[in-house]
């Protein structure tokens, strides 16, 4: 017996050698794998934050360029404007349907089916590449757009380019990282990326993801620090306000301006499928309805005196910094976003919301006559943007770092979970989910 125990011993063995020798190899290969992933996520976060860069700076560009057109030629947008509205939009028609609107519900989307063909689409870099472009020809038209939700799907695409070509699996959490970089690249505020993260695009959020997004903004944050410098991009606001000043505003500010965000969600979404004849109407003849939409835009802005037209960023940092604008900024931005949003045209709504919510706490400085103008103006800000948005924790934070304000973190907070119930009133659905539906359909119909 002791005999054959020795002799079956070397086999024993050699079998146990085996089966370690395969089970590093096993190992080996799954590290090998997530430092593929690691260097993809790594690659991704420096092209895209230079993308958004060069992006940010070209975009400033063009709407330099239409300032110093119409300031030759005050008039030249009645016929400017519509005339790229219709060229735009008939263009996204035509080679990039999935280019149109803010970029911010074809990410929602193609995370719910990651790596499939319509998913794939949505987040193409020939989708992006337009999207770049018609953004900017946007801007050059004056129309009322921001380039913060197209820097997501941007950002988006070139994350899941560099996965796929370094042979990395493409989960929600590539597409979720790389959404999450663009809006810290956009703003260069790293911790709004994460917020966004966290409140839009994120399904579950699961540490092995959360991980994956700090990485990606983190990396994107580090190169646009380092080449743009560390800015607040609405201009520094240090005022604050005492304690009873906030019991007084912070209601006010938030159920009026959230119900105000609420209204224009609600409008937008309520396009897509109202009944009414001349809505529809409008719905079938898109090209002659974007026209439509560019001249009211053009109208709007000569009437301001060009205040409305473009991001509304140099708007939006004078009455940050106290510095007041006509009661009529804020309505008539209201109306130039609506127009330029319903017209099916590439373009964010982010920063034209933010330039509404300054405008509506502009005339709120009016009521409260005695506070600090531009601690009220932030207020408004935040009201308006999460009624639009429903993202209260995104909203506090772009405000907060894009101004400097950390004294007003509270009466932020606060503002925006009072805006955030009020815009729920107003409009249940939340506007980018809304939006991502007829994309979700496609997704998960094809994905099935």
């Amino acid at each position: 017996m002791g005999d054959g125990m020795n002799r079956s011993a070397p086999y024993l063995l050699r079998l146990i050698s085996i089966v370690w020798r395969r089970r590093g190899v096993r190992h080996a290969g799954v590290e090998l794998q997530r430092a593929r992933g690691r260097l993809a996520t790594g690659i991704g976060a420096v092209l895209l934050g230079l993308v958004a860069l060069a992006f940010a700076a070209i975009s400033d560009r063009a709407q330099g360029a239409f300032a110093a057109l119409i300031a030759h030629w005050p008039y030249a947008p009645l016929l400017l404007t519509p005339a790229l509205f219709t060229a735009v939009v008939w263009v996204t028609r035509r080679s990039a349907p999935y280019a149109r609107g803010s970029g911010i519900p074809q990410v929602i989307a193609a995370s719910r089916a990651p790596d499939t063909p319509p998913s794939n689409a949505l987040v193409s870099l020939w989708t992006a590449s337009v999207k770049f472009v018609l953004t900017v020809v946007m801007l050059l038209g004056g129309a009322s757009v921001g380039r913060e939700g197209p820097t997501v799907q941007i950002s988006a695409a070139i994350m899941v380019k560099v996965h796929r070509y370094l042979r990395v699996p493409i989960t929600s959490g590539v597409l979720i990282a790389g959404g999450a970089a663009g809006v810290a690249a956009a703003f260069n505020t790293p911790l709004a990326g994460v917020a966004f993260a966290i409140e839009e695009l994120a399904a579950a959020y699961e540490q092995r993801v959360a991980v994956l997004v700090m990485g990606a903004v983190m990396i994107a944050g580090l190169v646009s620090l380092g080449i743009a410098g560390d800015y607040v991009y609405f201009g520094a606001m240090r005022e604050t306000l005492g304690v009873s000043a906030v019991l007084m505003i912070t209601p006010v500010a938030g159920v009026l301006g959230g119900a105000a965000g609420g209204l224009f969600s609600r409008l937008v979404l309520g396009f897509a499928g109202a009944r009414w004849r001349p809505i529809a109407a409008a719905r079938a003849h898109p090209i002659l309805f974007a026209a439509g939409c560019g001249l009211t835009v053009a109208v709007l802005g000569i009437a301001t005196g060009g205040a409305t037209w473009g991001t509304g960023y140099g708007a939006t940092r004078l009455l940050v910094e106290g510095h007041g604008q006509s009661d009529w900024f804020g309505p008539a931005k209201f109306l130039a976003a609506l127009a330029t949003t319903l017209s099916g045209a590439p373009g964010g709504i982010f920063a034209p919301s933010l330039a509404v919510g300054a405008g509506f706490g502009n005339l709120l400085t009016g009521l409260f006559h005695n506070q600090p103008a531009g601690a009220v103006v932030l207020l408004g800000m935040t009201a308006y943007f999460v009624g639009v948005v429903r993202a209260p924790l995104t909203a506090v934070i772009i405000v907060m770092e894009a101004t400097a304000a950390r004294g007003m973190i509270l009466p932020l907070f606060a503002t925006a979970l009072i805006a955030d119930g009020a815009s729920a009133v107003v409009c249940r659905e939340r506007l980018y989910h809304g939006l991502a539906k007829p994309f979700l359909a496609l997704v998960e119909g094809k994905a099935a």
